[in-house]
């Protein structure tokens, strides 16, 4: 969990530390179809899963949303981490399905048990939950659900999720083509470096 001091830009960026380029290459293919899915679901059959249950999955929401709280850009809510998730325990994180909801279930199991009176997670007021979520920052579960939170959220929007390139802008991510400055003006004159039409570069070779 993020301290007060951390803005949201440096904890997410923090957060998706053991997310390898090399892991991500290899996966990035069904990450975007589980990304496109969840999207897909999430606007035409709400509330339906394919690994978690309800309840499960009203608990991983509401986990979610303490991750990457709505603020100034759109959450883990509006970018459908959720059903991200659900599809991704079900498809290229089923590796971990077990591991996963023995997690899930130890994660809801100390809550009852710490919260009687609240004894569900999603049910909880904010600041219990916040509560709760640094006592257990440290695990292996919570590790899991904040890195596939961050993928759900940040995604191509093509994918679905990260609706209008909302999230990309709360990490200051701006989405461009690759030919814009410093190429084009290093190597403006390379013969076998064509602008594609409108860009940067292709204005600077006209001029």
């Amino acid at each position: 969990m993020a301290s007060p001091s951390t803005t949201r830009r440096e904890f997410l960026l923090g957060g998706s530390s053991g997310l390898t380029a090399a892991w991500l290459g290899a996966n990035w293919p069904v990450i975007a179809r589980a990304a496109q899915h969840a999207h897909h679901t999430a606007a035409t059959t709400p509330g339906k899963f394919v690994f978690l249950s309800p309840t499960q999955a009203a608990d991983i929401e509401a986990l979610t949303v303490q991750i990457v709280p709505d603020g100034k850009t759109p959450g883990a809510r509006a970018a459908n981490s959720v059903y991200f998730i659900d599809q991704a325990m079900a498809t290229f994180f089923s590796w971990r399905g077990a591991e996963f909801r023995a997690g899930l279930a130890q994660f809801q199991s100390g809550f009852s048990d710490a919260h009687p009176q609240a004894a569900v997670f999603a049910m909880a007021d904010a600041q219990t939950q916040a509560a709760w979520l640094h006592s257990v920052e440290t695990t292996p579960f919570f590790g899991t659900v904040r890195q596939l939170t961050i993928l759900g959220m940040f995604a191509d929007p093509k994918y679905g999720g990260n609706a209008g390139g909302e999230g990309w802008k709360s990490i200051g991510f701006e989405d461009q083509h690759v030919f814009v400055p410093p190429f084009g003006y290093y190597d403006a004159h390379y013969q076998g470096f064509v602008p594609y039409p409108g860009s940067p570069a292709a204005g600077a070779k006209q001029s």
